[in-house]
């Protein structure tokens, strides 16, 4: 007889789905306690995240929407704050004034500096008892089902 409270008749393929959303929940959750402390929310470090690794700092808001699967309307409101906190600067592209570029200002890679240690640490946590091989086995899986998904470019982006 079964100790759990709860009945266990789901796929195996819906519980691993299921495993992978409660672990990147509670990984959300850590960070964004951690990323708190620096005025971030979890989006907003994602986004400095983003720019840090582009070229030039920069990039635009359309591509950074489909690589954090962020709507418009959200970055917006996102882009706006992290503007007014002096983390980014938000322009016209100068190919096509439509778009717009977001670059990460230096106070932007200085709280990246600042949060790094910690953030590190945090991260190591999730993994550290897991080997080399069996963590690019899982990000080898995981990629293989992100390009199932037509949204992104099917992959996981350097910058998460």
């Amino acid at each position: 007889m079964s100790t759990s409270k709860f009945k266990n008749d789901r796929s195996i393929d819906e519980r691993v789905l299921m495993a992978v959303v409660r672990v990147a929940e509670r990984f959300k959750k850590e960070s964004a306690a951690l990323f708190k402390n620096f005025d971030l929310t979890f989006p907003q470090y994602n986004v400095l995240r983003v720019l840090d690794a582009s070229e030039n700092g920069q990039n635009t808001v359309r591509d950074i929407n489909r690589i954090m699967l962020v709507s418009g309307a959200n970055m917006t409101g996102i882009t706006k704050r992290m503007e007014k906190t002096g983390f980014i600067i938000r322009s016209s592209d100068p190919s096509d004034d439509r778009l717009k570029r977001l670059e990460i200002t230096p106070k932007g890679r200085q709280v990246l500096n600042d949060i790094s240690d910690s953030n590190n640490r945090l991260v190591n946590g999730f993994l550290e008892n897991y080997s080399t091989e069996k963590k690019i086995d899982l990000l080898s899986i995981l990629n293989e089902i992100l390009k199932k998904d037509t949204r992104t470019d099917g992959a996981v982006n350097p910058a998460e």
